[in-house]
């Protein structure tokens, strides 16, 4: 018997099927859980069984897919170092040519005029291909001094000129698209004072 808040219980009263203390009977277990019942535990043991095979099988061909495109990236990235110049390799070609035909044309010639035509196409055509590839060439005479895109490899004491002005170019330097190739050897001025 209980007593709660001066109301007197019986125990009888009380539902006691919800007790978690109390032990149940295979019967009752069979009532509360029909769906537990139905199945076998082997059955269940082979159910998941089956699926964790399926599971193993897609990790295993995952795994294999993801290491066949690895390979194949390897080999593409592979093969672009190794002929990504063709195209330029190609356009190259014709100034080759250019030069072998001034070569044979050469040998007869004693003109110094010929000569000079001969080299200035030459270099024009092998100019304007390096310039379609993308190459650029960095002007420098007169720009102001960028260590960017500008080696100095001398400095002129001078008021003629504002001061880290680039007064004259040794060697042309080069940049393909926003990289630098080589930059430009020059001479910058330096204000006397």
């Amino acid at each position: 018997m209980f007593i709660d808040n001066e109301n007197e219980v019986n125990s009888e009263d009380m539902d006691v099927s919800n007790n978690p203390f109390e032990e149940k009977n295979e019967s009752d277990l069979d009532s509360e859980n029909p769906e537990e019942n139905n199945s076998n535990p082997d059955d269940e043991c082979e159910k998941l069984r089956a699926e964790l095979a399926d599971l193993n099988n897609k990790y295993i061909r995952m795994a294999a897919d993801f290491d066949n495109y690895r390979k194949r990236q390897a080999q593409e990235r592979e093969s672009l170092l190794k002929y990504g110049a063709a195209e330029t390799m190609t356009k190259l070609l014709a100034v080759l040519d250019t030069f072998e035909r001034a070569k044979e044309s050469l040998k007869d010639i004693d003109d110094a005029k010929s000569v000079k035509e001969s080299y200035e196409v030459a270099f024009k055509q092998l100019l304007d291909t390096l310039k379609k590839a993308g190459l650029e060439t960095i002007d420098a005479l007169g720009a102001e001094f960028d260590p960017n895109l500008h080696e100095a490899i001398a400095q002129t004491p001078t008021n003629e000129h504002p001061d880290n002005t680039v007064i004259s170019q040794m060697q042309t330097g080069y940049k393909l698209g926003d990289r630098v190739l080589r930059p430009a050897l020059v001479n910058v001025a330096l204000n006397e004072e």
